[in-house]
């Protein structure tokens, strides 16, 4: 189904246009969408000129930018077709050419012509090979087949006719045709049917090359047995690709940075789209352009791309982040190799982001900045810096680093960068004082953490100056030495001057006044003046004293300025006292033992003294002249400097506690010599000079502070003893205070007293319970709480409650009643003598029974004698009122 194309042209001098005045072609009758037609030459003698070529009929024809003229849409080729114009534009000069283009038919052939042509296009399936006379002999081709190129999306009529199969056979026999394979009898089935008889093979409906691009079949031939006449032959049937799919970009946005201030030619990044058609054909060759860039500062130009393969690169200088941040760029591919015409477009969109480079140095906001601070403060912040950065925040390029490049030889100040702000907080890092420098002039010089961008250089603005003032405040006095160290011999009696301890005040341009005070004075040896700081002795120094460590004495002193506010200091200052001869010497040990015998013992004594030398030893043993057994009976000899031995001077001396004094003499100068008792236990020794148990333990002397513990002791245990026994005294006392003075045969607690006998039958057996009522206008006793049971007295406690009856009670009741109140009473502390009259309810008046008020018995009652209920106690008053009292 090509065309075969046929142009001429003549060459001549190098002229800008086209070189021919008319190009011609001759084709087949069907022209076919996308079909080459012919292509047309331009002569662009400079190769500078960009050139739009244009059809007058575009329609039907289209230019593509090499020449080459395509069919836009499927026609029969007529008259009316037959010549048109292509016009070739200047993009830039807008200059115009054109040139005609002559279309014809191929001549139809002759019906033998056409049956030879049909015979050659002929597929020939060769039969079986046969031998004749021995040699193989070729035979004639069977099958008769037009090639098949079929146009995807054909619009009908279907089914239609494509290729009719036919076999030599099919003059001798009844074959029956049909065709197997993909599109046929395979899925997909229908698309390709054949008539069985004729051999026409048809397709049933359009294809699609995007789904299937080459169908392969096969044809059979069999007889009406179904005997097979000849062998399959496959039939290729080739869609052919119409552009009929728009290019597809593999993202609808894309995305992609640049950096600032890139140069022309950086590249940004690529897109890419896809096109369903047939790549190796115009219709899935795609071109990429730029449609719109926004913003179109600084140029609307700043970026390009290869329209072969979406590069996306810089063609302009000028990106800034500052200014632009961001591009956003329509992007449209087409397929035809981009033609415009006839070709098919869609569109995405690109956005470049601009990412910052240091392009931009911090700068100050102010040439000078101010500052002041107390002396003597740390990590305190003096200024505040501030900056300014176009750069991107919080960015290297953006965060500020501060230098101090002058002003602070000493290193005194330091600057720390606030991370949110990106301001430098100048603090001190050293003490600062005031009577050195008042003022500190401090150039400081901003940096950011990555270097500048190539060509970019600080401005003065990145360096500043700070003015830092310095203020006086009150300083703490010090002394100087501190601590102030002294000699001195001990022994320095009280009011002695020892030396002037005087503080400093730092504040030199105050003017304050600084008072002296003791602060620490262990032994309490020591005063100051308040005004002069002059420190005399109050007490005799002692260099033996417990205070003293190492032969100093420290003592601590306070100076106070009356500034505002009130500062001190303080000030040691030690003593170091250097020895006398004061103190004599002493026997040690202080206690010793030795046989009754000189052998085979004797006693190792040395001498203690507190002093040092050279007021030490050695010293010098010896015994005194009185009394005068204390040479008789004992000897002293010195081993060296430091001892001496004590040994018996006789041959036997009783066992005993002896006292021996030894005068013991050092060698101070003048020497001190001293009579220090020694207490020697005298005992009787075993054969190895030890004291026997038995004598040890009669023999033994107690020391005075054993003596005094054994005795306090005892004491102790004595006045333990003697409080005990006064307390269980008191007690007995107490105990017998709280009982009742009666003969236990004479207590009439439960005891049965027999009063008289009163015989039985009384007239007021039956009781009329109905007057065992309380009246109305009686009220209850006070409540009595039970508690201890009482002995000779009323204890105080609160009354127990008493049951009260109701105003109508039940018969049944009374004797509950009774036992309730019964029981109440007998648990009730502070009630009256047992054998007191109880009074449980109001009984009503008139009742038969005489008086109770006098206690008669029958028989002999009034000669009995109740004197004796007088001697009972104050609870037994009534019954000795009532029958103690005589006839009456």
């Amino acid at each position: 189904m090509q065309a075969s194309v046929e142009a001429s042209g003549e060459i001549a001098l190098c002229k800008t246009g086209f070189p021919e005045d008319v190009y011609s072609a001759v084709l087949s009758q069907d022209v076919h969408e996308g079909q080459p037609l012919l292509n047309v030459k331009f002569s662009n003698c400079n190769g500078k000129r960009k050139v739009q070529y244009e059809s007058s009929e575009p329609a039907d024809f289209k230019v593509d930018e090499d020449g080459m003229v395509y069919a836009v849409r499927s026609f029969p080729l007529s008259s009316e077709h037959a010549k048109f114009l292509i016009y070739a534009q200047d993009k830039e000069t807008q200059e115009k050419w054109q040139v005609a283009v002559k279309l014809s038919l191929k001549p139809t052939l002759p019906e033998d012509a056409v049956k030879e042509s049909q015979e050659i296009e002929e597929i020939v399936f060769p039969r079986q090979a046969t031998k004749h006379n021995g040699h193989l002999q070729r035979q004639k081709r069977d099958w008769v087949i037009p090639p098949i190129n079929l146009p995807e999306n054909s619009r009908g009529p279907f089914p239609q006719e494509l290729v009719r199969i036919r076999s030599d056979r099919d003059k001798n026999l009844s074959l029956r045709y049909s065709v197997t394979g993909p599109g046929a009898d395979q899925p997909p089935t229908g698309i390709f049917i054949i008539n069985p008889i004729s051999g026409q093979l048809s397709v049933t409906k359009p294809l699609d090359r995007e789904l299937i691009a080459r169908f392969h079949l096969r044809a059979h031939a069999v007889d009406i047995n179904g005997n097979q006449v000849e062998n399959p032959i496959d039939i290729v049937i080739n869609v052919i690709d119409m552009n009929d799919n728009r290019p597809e970009f593999l993202h609808q946005v894309w995305n992609g940075t640049v950096p600032e201030g890139s140069k022309p030619g950086t590249y940004v990044m690529t897109v890419t789209a896809i096109d369903a058609d047939d790549p190796n054909a115009l219709n899935g060759m795609l071109r990429y352009r730029i449609l719109s860039q926004a913003p179109s500062t600084p140029s609307p130009n700043m970026f390009t791309i290869n329209n072969e393969t979406g590069d996306i690169i810089t063609v302009a200088a000028g990106l800034d982040r500052e200014k632009v941040q961001q591009y956003t760029l329509i992007i449209q591919a087409t397929d035809m190799e981009g033609n415009p015409t006839y070709g098919l477009s869609n569109t995405a969109t690109a956005v470049i982001t601009v990412t910052d480079v240091n392009d931009n140095p911090p700068e100050f906001t102010a040439m000078t900045f101010y500052g002041e601070v107390p002396e003597n403060r740390v990590d305190v912040i003096v200024a505040n810096l501030t900056v300014t950065d176009k750069d991107q925040p919080h960015t290297p390029a953006w965060n500020a680093m501060y230098r101090i490049s002058g002003g602070d030889p000493t290193g005194r100040f330091a600057i720390q960068t606030d991370p949110n702000s990106n301001d430098g907080l100048v603090t001190v890092a050293k003490p600062i004082d005031f009577e050195t420098n008042r003022m500190f002039v401090l150039t400081v010089a901003a940096e950011n953490q990555v270097p500048l961008a190539k060509g970019i250089q600080h401005p003065p603005q990145s360096t500043a100056t700070v003015s830092v003032t310095v203020i006086d405040v009150n300083e703490n006095p010090y002394f100087a030495p501190n601590p102030k160290i002294i000699r001195q011999e001990e022994g320095l009696h009280a009011g002695t001057m020892l030396t002037t301890f005087t503080a400093q005040d730092p504040d030199r341009y105050m003017q304050q006044n600084i008072r002296y005070t003791k602060l620490s004075d262990p032994a309490n040896w020591l005063k100051i003046d308040p005004v002069n700081g002059q420190i005399t002795t109050i007490a005799v120094l002692d260099r033996e004293s417990p205070n003293v460590k190492n032969n100093i004495y420290n003592a601590t002193f306070l100076a106070s300025d009356n500034g505002i506010p009130p500062m001190s200091g303080t000030g040691t200052l030690q003593i170091y006292l250097l020895d006398i001869n004061d103190n004599a010497p002493q026997v040690l040990p202080q206690e010793a033992e030795t046989c009754e015998t000189p052998d085979p013992n004797s006693i190792n004594i040395t001498a203690l003294d507190y002093d040092i030398d050279p007021n030490a030893g050695p010293f010098a043993f010896d015994l005194p002249l009185s009394p005068v057994t204390i040479k008789r009976n004992w000897t002293i000899t010195r081993l060296n400097g430091d001892f001496a031995q004590l040994n018996l001077k006789i041959k036997f001396l009783e066992a005993g506690i002896y006292e021996v004094p030894i005068i013991i003499t050092d060698s101070g100068n003048p020497p001190k010599s001293n009579i220090s008792i020694l207490r020697v236990k005298v005992c009787q020794c075993d054969s190895n000079g030890d004291c026997t148990d038995v004598d040890r333990i009669v023999g033994a002397g107690l020391g005075t502070g054993a003596i005094i513990a054994i005795l306090l002791c005892i004491i102790i245990l004595l006045i333990l003893v003697l409080m005990f026994v006064v307390w269980m005294k008191r007690r007995d006392k107490e105990r017998q205070a709280k009982q009742l003075l009666i003969d236990p045969e004479d207590d009439v607690r439960d005891n049965i007293l027999k009063y008289d006998e009163e015989g039985g039958g009384e007239e007021d057996q039956d009781y009329d319970l109905s007057q065992l009522q309380q009246p109305d206008t009686v009220e209850p006793d006070a409540i009595k709480p039970v508690g201890i049971r009482r002995l000779d007295e009323r204890p105080i406690h609160a009354e127990p409650q008493y049951p009260v009856r109701s105003a109508a009670p039940h018969p049944g009741d009374i004797g509950d009643f009774i036992n309730e109140g019964l029981k109440a009473a007998d648990n009730d502390p502070t009630a009256p003598p047992y054998d007191s009259l109880l009074v449980f309810d109001y009984e009503g008046s008139g009742s038969t029974a005489g008086s109770l008020s006098s206690l008669n018995s029958s028989s002999s009652g009034g000669e009995q004698d109740y004197d004796y209920l007088n001697d009972w106690g104050p609870r037994f008053k009534k019954l000795a009122d009532m029958y103690g009292g005589g006839d009456d």
